[in-house]
């Protein structure tokens, strides 16, 4: 068995003693991670190395950042998104191989864009980075591998998703168009983990830092981890851990994990 976690930590820096506490407590074998926050040459490996991980980061200066964490050696195949212009500059997408025994499988790490305020191009930005992932994962399922594609993904796919729908009608978040993208991927042949063993609503892995979200449970669920159907068959199970957004300087989000019978 094999379990792979998403999360979302908000600043790794600001996070650490959240997330080393939460990697001891939670053993997961892989981890993505997003908004790490900082270049790659500053991200803890040491700490994280302490506890029997291997990392590879893809970072840059205050803002976005993706890392793999992992028990098994790691083996980056890409540290940007295929299919760009090649001037790529927002730290987003990490993906690699994972020797893991008895075979390996692989992962990526994905900080999709925000897309915020919509009618901008931050907006188009997102349509045409999911349009890029899309395209990706048709190659990645013609390998006929065990592929996790994990992350923030900044998509609200259903209303159930929501504990307030309403409340993000005019955000890029549950436009149409981003989740007629995310429909997409799931229309490939991807699994959504959680959903697939969890169909009804009212679990959420984001609550807003502002209005008291948290306490209210005021959240929706934009972390997700696609399975390929060699990934989907092996499913185990699938949860959201809400400890983690609990605890004193925590992050906005909270672990996804899904366990793999390998």
């Amino acid at each position: 068995m094999v379990k792979i976690a998403t999360w979302n930590v908000n600043s790794i820096k600001a996070r650490l003693p959240n997330v080393l506490a939460w990697l001891k407590e939670a053993q997961p074998d892989v981890v993505l991670l997003q908004e790490i926050k900082c270049v790659t040459e500053q991200f803890p490996e040491m700490e994280i190395g302490d506890l029997g991980y291997n990392v590879a980061a893809v970072g840059q200066k205050t803002y976005n950042g993706v890392a793999i964490l992992s028990k098994s050696r790691i083996e980056v195949e890409h540290r940007v998104l295929p299919g760009g212009d090649g001037g790529e500059e927002q730290a987003r997408y990490v993906e690699a191989l994972i020797d893991a025994k008895p075979a390996p499988f692989r992962v990526a790490s994905i900080y999709l864009p925000n897309g915020n305020p919509i009618g901008t191009e931050k907006f188009s930005y997102k349509l045409s980075w999911m349009e890029r992932l899309r395209a990706h994962t048709q190659t990645l399922l013609a390998g006929d591998e065990v592929v996790v594609l994990g992350g923030d993904y900044n998509v609200i796919p259903w209303d159930i998703d929501a504990r307030n729908p309403a409340a993000w009608v005019n955000d890029a978040l549950a436009q149409p168009e981003s989740r007629s993208h995310f429909r997409g991927l799931l229309y490939l042949g991807l699994t959504d983990a959680f959903r697939a063993l969890h169909p009804e609503g009212g679990h959420y892995s984001f609550w807003d830092y502002q209005g008291g979200a948290w306490p209210r449970d005021d959240g929706i669920r934009i972390d997700h981890l696609l399975l390929s159907p060699q990934a989907a068959d092996r499913l185990a199970e699938a949860g959201i851990d809400r400890g983690p957004r609990g605890k004193e300087k925590a992050s906005d989000h909270t672990p996804v994990w899904c366990e793999l019978k390998l």
